[in-house]
């Protein structure tokens, strides 16, 4: 990843967290755990999860129905010649790995 591409992933999932944090209804947690933009600029996808587990898939759906207000948001925070197309998707990484931490720690739990 280029230094420009860098910045930009960094400002980009900057921007779409603190809208989303503003624009969510309080019911559950969005948090942003990532994002990656394409080499040519022209696609974000935004990785997030969503606390509590039970409220993932009405958080997705509510991210994928503001993609366009994230894309104004974005033009308006932003000086970028050409605006990413946005995509979210949930952070399959960051749950397997809690999950994974769930379970050392049960491990350890058990040796006491």
């Amino acid at each position: 990843m280029t230094l420009r591409q860098e910045k930009i992933n960094n400002e980009l999932k900057e921007v779409v967290a603190r809208f989303l944090e503003v624009e969510s209804n309080k019911t559950s947690l969005i948090t942003v755990t990532h994002l990656d933009v394409s080499p040519d600029l022209k696609n974000a996808k935004i990785y997030i999860t969503v606390l509590p587990e039970s409220k993932e898939k009405a958080a997705l759906d509510f991210c994928k129905r503001k993609r366009t207000d994230i894309k104004h948001e974005i033009k308006k925070r932003m000086s970028l010649r050409n605006i990413p197309f946005v995509d979210v998707e949930i952070d399959k990484g960051e749950k397997n790995r809690q999950r994974i931490h769930e379970l050392f720690v049960q491990e350890d739990l058990g040796k006491e």
